[in-house]
């Protein structure tokens, strides 16, 4: 989208926070207690949230029935220009290169002659870039409330100018799981989800129904919104894209025990938000209070092309200590039903 669509849903979600925040501030304006940061049941210093569900039985359980076949690519490229929330100030992917076969032949960077530049050809390269960007996975840092973040650790206490000291990106652990591919534009009879589309429990539901698959407890779930299909075009793109609702987010987890889930959009979530009782963003609620990991700009138009629904996801992102996000390149293979 241009920058004056991009500012105009920014200040949308600005304003709908605002007017969310002075409702819970008004007297006997909700009777429900203030929504409150996860306690894991797995100890006070725990870091992990659900990727405990992940064991040595779990990832033998998988991996014993990869079908073997093609391997699946589940990340986007990176190129300038490419898409992101930049008018939240995200910073922009940049490559640039640090030397050439020709510029070292003229600066001769590390003393070996002319001769030597002229016949060995060295090229080098360095990026620079948000560590939301591309296919990546959210730390449970990255989203709290009240300046708390999953198990009650507090940013005051636990984030520094260095990033955090709890659940930083480093301490995500390489994960080996069962993954499932919901492909909610397929069970809409579309090729990609309507602008804005809010994705339902329901519709979760029905896509599962017709795929003929059941969740099940340590799943990584991925959804699929056909929005992916712009990603070479970022105005496009990034122009009111549906995503996940609440009721749709507690069903995966909540209801069918989901480990981490995902989706080829990079809001995960839609806007503007759902306002209703003490409201949490998606985000907040899964990170925050369930403990759950979100993976954004996942590549699922292969998987879905070939009806690959149930499969081995193998992924590790980088050890970026204190980072609330890290780019990872996951893979899927195909399971034996």
């Amino acid at each position: 989208m241009c920058c004056n669509q991009e500012s105009s849903i920014m200040f949308s979600i600005v304003r709908t926070l605002a007017i969310a925040t002075a409702i819970a501030g008004s007297a006997g304006a909700l009777a429900a207690e203030p929504p409150e940061v996860g306690k894991s049941p797995w100890g006070a210093e725990d870091q992990l949230g659900r990727l405990n569900l992940m064991t040595d039985a779990s990832r033998a359980a998988v991996l014993s029935r990869v079908a073997g076949g093609r391997v699946y690519d589940l990340s986007v490229e990176y190129f300038i220009g490419m898409p992101g929330w930049h008018a939240a100030g995200d910073p922009r992917y940049q490559i640039w290169m640090t030397h050439t076969p020709h510029g070292t032949v003229v600066d001769d960077p590390i003393g070996v002659g002319h001769a030597q530049n002229e016949h060995v050809s060295y090229t080098g390269s360095a990026v620079s870039m948000y560590t939301h960007t591309g296919t990546h996975i959210d730390a449970l840092n990255h989203f709290g409330l009240d300046g708390r973040i999953w198990n009650g650790f507090e940013a005051r206490e636990h984030l520094g100018d260095r990033g955090w000291r709890k659940t930083g990106a480093e301490t995500i652990p390489p994960i080996v799981a069962r993954g499932v591919l919901i492909d909610v534009a397929a069970g809409q009879g579309v090729d990609m989800l309507p602008p804005g589309y809010r994705v339902r429990r329901q519709d979760l539901v029905q896509a599962l129904r017709a795929q003929n698959l059941t969740l099940r407890q340590g799943d990584v779930v991925l959804i699929r919104t056909g929005r992916m299909k712009h990603y070479e075009q970022p105005q496009a793109f990034m122009d009111n894209p549906p995503g996940m609702s609440l009721d749709a987010a507690r069903f995966l987890v909540e209801e069918s025990g989901a480990m981490v889930v995902g989706a080829d959009n990079l809001s995960f979530e839609t806007f503007p938000p759902e306002v209703q009782g003490n409201y949490v963003p998606v985000h907040t609620y899964l990170l925050a209070q369930q403990g759950a990991p979100i993976m954004e700009l996942v590549q699922l138009e292969e998987l879905a092309r070939d009806r690959v629904y149930e499969f081995a996801f193998i992924g590790a992102s980088l050890k970026l200590k204190g980072a609330d996000a890290a780019p990872m390149r996951p893979i899927a293979i195909a399971l034996r039903r």
